[in-house]
């Protein structure tokens, strides 16, 4: 059911739409402008991933701040007045997004390749495995679950939306700045940085001690604020 009403409104149609143009139109982009020898499987499913990583997070966004901003969480708490598994179930729900929204990723990102290899005249590069379908059905969840305890921890779906922009884009920007111009910076980086884990996850780049690093930094960026958001809702007043 919550997966059901995650898509039963209008932005989440749209939403939902926008994976699927977005795929549709990278890999057009990549066919066009990239070189011959650069048109490879790894190619379109990792520049597939980068508007995915906006929208599945503001798929998660909405699934849990729409019974705060759309005034229905009294409804839904009365019905079932256990918010612990109203929230459970939302975000599970939001989990399994990551299941079409990766098939759709290696799908498309499959046929452009064909595509793309044709029409530059060179026999496709198939350079992605299941392992790297693993870590990029990984590193979405993990973008997708932050986005969730957003969501859960400021109930708004704008101030949570903004909040995921300057999580995703805002805060690496100026800490690839630091870590260029500072190298003790450079060094802790990876311990504290989660989008930079969560992206080397996505490509698939983790080995050693950066299983160590997306290890911390989940638990500081990703289980604490669910920890706090949880209890959070639990207490708070529904209006």
């Amino acid at each position: 059911m919550e997966l059901r009403k995650s898509f039963d409104t209008r932005s989440g149609r749209w939403l939902l739409a926008s994976l699927g143009l977005a795929a549709v139109l990278t890999s057009g982009a990549i066919i066009a402008w990239a070189p011959a020898d650069q048109v490879t499987y790894s190619q379109f499913t990792l520049a597939i991933g980068v508007p995915m990583t906006i929208i599945l997070p503001i798929i998660a966004v909405l699934s849990v701040t729409s019974e705060w901003s759309q005034r229905s969480g009294l409804a839904t708490f009365t019905l079932v007045p256990h918010r612990g598994r109203v929230l459970s179930a939302k975000a599970v729900a939001a989990v399994l997004v990551t299941i079409p929204a990766t098939a759709a990723a290696f799908g498309v990102g499959a046929l452009g390749n064909l595509a793309g290899a044709a029409l530059a005249g060179v026999d496709p590069g198939w350079d992605q495995g299941w392992a790297d379908v693993g870590f990029f059905a990984l590193g979405q969840t993990l973008l997708l679950l932050t986005g969730f305890v957003l969501g859960a921890l400021i109930r708004n779906s704008s101030g949570a939306i903004v909040a995921y922009m300057l999580y995703g884009f805002v805060a690496p920007g100026l800490m690839a700045f630091l870590a260029f111009n500072q190298q003790w910076f450079a060094d802790a980086r990876p311990w504290v940085d989660a989008k930079y884990n969560q992206d080397a996850l996505l490509r698939g780049a983790l080995g050693g001690d950066d299983w160590s690093h997306l290890a911390v930094t989940s638990l500081v960026w990703l289980v604490v604020p669910m920890a706090f958001a949880v209890v959070n809702v639990l207490r708070s007043e529904v209006k």
